[in-house]
């Protein structure tokens, strides 16, 4: 099965859910891209839940929410559909700072396509979408078309 993960920043400063929205539909419906990984950190990462979900509704993929900690208590308000997250295996081994670097690192390897929202060369969404694109993964930078 072909995925796609997801790096972008945790804040947005323009309205990207309609390309954003039309560049996944895209994936899905002339690269048949099944399978959908994102984080859950910040305003990028909800954005691209929100629309994941509705399109789940509409074709058939799969997406999780690949999570860098367990929660430390249980928690009764997510943002999110918990029974969506997953937890890579061996993350747990990783010391508390470096668990983002390992949860982004297993998206790379468990991806086929990067979706990205990258509007300046630095920081963690850059660097990964780099790392990505040195992997010989397909990627594409939404902020590229706005």
């Amino acid at each position: 099965m072909k995925c796609c993960c997801f790096f972008g920043h945790r804040k947005l400063y323009a309205d990207i859910s309609c390309k954003l929205e039309l560049q996944i539909e895209d994936l899905i419906l002339n690269n048949n891209v099944k399978g959908f990984y994102v984080g859950n950190n910040g305003a990028f990462d909800m954005t691209v839940i929100k629309i994941l979900d509705g399109l789940s509704k509409k074709h058939n993929i799969t997406y999780n929410i690949v999570i860098a900690y367990l929660p430390a208590k249980q928690e009764s308000c997510y943002p999110y559909d918990i029974s969506k997250t997953l937890y890579p295996e061996g993350i747990e081994k990783s010391p508390k700072r470096f668990a983002i670097s390992r949860r982004n690192e297993w998206m790379i390897e468990h991806s086929d396509y990067v979706i990205s929202y990258v509007t300046n060369s630095y920081g963690g969404a850059n660097k990964y979408t780099e790392i990505a694109r040195r992997k010989g993964k397909k990627t594409i930078n939404i902020a590229d078309t706005l």
